[in-house]
């Protein structure tokens, strides 16, 4: 595991796009805020970059870097809640512009899976993770089910737990509005 964080902390380092594990499913990442390196996602995706990504944090006491001012209600949702949850924040900052929504917004998820935070502990900063599909096509559930577009597309693929048998599913989505309401977008 540490030499597949190693490489992909060196890839990501020079503006790279790898395929990693995450708390969820397989994901394509990258350093959230080089501009570059989010717009090749965008590409290996086949996406319009007007549909925002997510990204992973290994600490939520990090979050106050990337989002200007983070409800009290968050710390809660985070603490409690009971499977993977990325929480979609207004007032995004730091973070590379084209990564930020049209309306300012970005969703971050703090992950407690073994790998993915290690891999943004010794990464320092802030990693995208879209699923590792091209857009519009399913998710994959395991790393068997990725298209091999996909993983020629990237720099990097890390081999930690390529051959998991589990069948993953995305992250429950939540919007925090500016007034105290909680709006669910994915369960």
């Amino acid at each position: 595991m540490q030499n597949d964080i190693k490489k992909a902390c060196e890839i990501m380092n020079q503006g790279g796009v790898i395929l990693y594990p995450t708390d969820t499913i397989w994901g394509i990442g990258c350093d959230a805020t080089n501009e570059e390196a989010v717009e090749k996602v965008y590409r290996i995706k086949q996406r319009s970059d007007s549909k925002s990504m997510l990204v992973l944090l290994d600490n939520p006491a990090k979050l106050e870097f990337y989002v200007k001012e983070v409800p009290e209600i968050a710390w809660d949702l985070i603490e409690l809640s009971e499977k993977p949850l990325t929480i979609i924040y207004d007032g995004a900052k730091n973070l590379a512009p084209n990564l930020i929504a049209q309306d300012g917004s970005i969703g971050i998820r703090i992950t407690n899976e073994i790998f993915s935070k290690e891999l943004c502990k010794q990464f320092k900063k802030p990693i995208v993770s879209t699923s590792a599909n091209i857009s519009g096509k399913p998710s994959p559930a395991s790393f068997k089910d990725i298209d091999e577009e996909i993983k020629k597309s990237v720099d990097y693929i890390v081999t930690f737990r390529q051959k998991e048998k589990i069948k993953s599913a995305p992250s429950s989505i939540i919007k925090l509005g500016k007034n105290g309401t909680i709006q669910i977008i994915r369960k």
